[in-house]
């Protein structure tokens, strides 16, 4: 009995010094002291420090707390403007990673580090206090699309699809404004309330819903983030964005490859998180610029009468408590069989309503005539209010009786004799006057 313990234990004792055998020798994780490092002033300026990790043989990252970064046991940070600044110098091996920042201080400006003519013709330079702004290029065939990744032989083209003249125009991707300003690196990406997302990531997005081939997704602008511009070998030149803030199509991809820039246009390429196949193009123009197609950005942010939900989803704002949302139709029958409608939910306040903005000023010299269909089991009030976006003091409305029911009815509010031209928001108040939390549902709204 005793030896045949003794033979499991040998057999047991094999088995174990088997497997530990069979694992990876990882080695031991860096140590804060791995990643220190020496830095000394340039020959050329003061304000350009030439940075040393004390390990040669690991891979080095180093973050030069001025919106710049590089790789390699070596680097150097360039600081144009007197402050502090917190330089991290982090190393990898294969048993893990470890940081190690220091803060460095630089006594002086010397503006004349900022006469880069990349920096110049990304941002305007030192001269332009409020940075420079740029804009999808949304007039010019071209301006957004997709190849292979890899590219093909034909080069750094959307060669598998390429947008037409304002082909994305009411999706929120022509109405983002990125703004690239020299200062400290700044960056504001001003969404002006929607962008457009990649199927792939709709669901990143609350409120999403499907336009146009992707989604349109309320999204608030990103301000006060940070660009970098990551020099490469040969034209391979990078710009990242910190934070949420992207530009174009989002893809989960804050990184743009500088195909072409000059003082007016700007060419880039950007990968997809999750599909190494694909890579995307985005031509954009400085704001205002006309490239001679007719103009950059400026695709309208709002939307065009008449609305039936179907293949374009208008944005519709709550306000007051409450809420708005495109839906499958739940109450397809009689005189509205079709397959999506306008739902919302009435605050709890007398005055909750929602809102939409239009694509232009209405004209009623020949049609006065604001029409809906309304389904609603209670009855009530609905008042229709139209506003100019520019001066929402500015407004005119008419308030409808409605009838409970347990079907479809086309209400009208005449606006005959009202201005043309003057108002592009409508506004909508089912349940005017009252607090009840009632759902309402709304579809094909027209001018008539």
């Amino acid at each position: 009995m005793k030896k045949n313990i003794l033979f499991l234990i040998a057999i047991t004792l094999l088995a174990f010094s088997s497997c530990k055998e069979d694992e990876p020798e990882l080695g031991d994780a860096p140590s804060i002291a791995d990643a220190d490092f020496t830095y000394t002033t340039s020959s050329i300026s003061p304000n350009i420090l030439e940075f040393k990790a004390a390990r040669t043989d690991v891979v080095a990252v180093w973050d030069f707390g001025n919106g710049t970064t590089a790789e390699g046991p070596t680097g150097i940070g360039t600081y144009p403007n007197k402050g502090t600044y917190l330089v991290s110098l982090t190393v990898f091996t294969q048993g893990g990673s470890a940081s190690k920042s220091d803060s460095i201080i630089i006594a002086a400006d010397d503006p004349t580090l900022l006469d880069d003519p990349l920096f110049r013709m990304l941002s305007g330079g030192v001269d332009s206090a409020n940075g420079k702004t740029w804009v999808i290029d949304s007039a010019y065939a071209g301006h957004f699309g997709v190849g292979p990744n890899p590219p093909s032989s034909l080069g750094l083209i959307p060669e598998w699809y390429a947008a037409t003249a304002n082909e994305k125009s009411n999706t929120g991707l022509y109405n983002n404004e990125y703004v690239f300003n020299i200062n400290a690196f700044g960056f504001d990406m001003v969404t002006n309330g929607t962008v457009y997302v990649h199927t792939d990531f709709k669901d990143n997005f609350p409120g999403s819903f499907q336009n146009k081939g992707d989604y349109t997704a309320p999204f608030a602008s990103q301000l006060g983030e940070n660009w970098r511009l990551d020099y490469a070998a040969g034209s391979d030149t990078t710009i990242t964005l910190s934070g949420s803030a992207f530009m174009g199509m989002h893809t989960n991809k804050k990184t743009y490859r500088i195909i072409s820039i000059t003082e007016d246009e700007m060419f880039l390429r950007y990968l997809h998180e999750g599909n190494a196949q694909l890579s995307w193009y985005i031509r954009l123009v400085r704001a205002g610029y006309d490239s001679g197609a007719g103009g950059g950005g400026g695709g309208s942010t709002g939307f065009s009468l008449p609305m039936d939900f179907e293949s374009v989803e208008p944005v519709f704002t709550g306000f007051n408590g409450s809420t708005a949302a495109i839906i499958n139709n739940p109450v397809a029958f009689g005189s509205n069989t079709s397959g999506k409608v306008l739902e919302t939910v009435h605050g709890a306040d007398s005055t909750s309503g929602i809102a939409v903005e239009l694509d232009s000023k209405l004209d009623f010299s020949a049609n006065g005539k604001i029409t809906f269909k309304l389904f609603s089991p209670s009855a009530g009030v609905f008042k229709v209010k139209l506003e100019d976006q520019n001066d929402p003091q500015n407004s005119v409305e008419v308030d409808i009786n409605f009838i409970g029911t347990t079907g479809w009815i086309t209400y009208e509010a005449d606006f005959s004799g009202s201005s043309s031209g003057v108002y592009d928001k409508l506004v909508l108040f089912p349940g005017w006057g009252n607090t009840n939390t009632n759902t309402y549902y709304i579809d094909d709204i027209t001018q008539e």
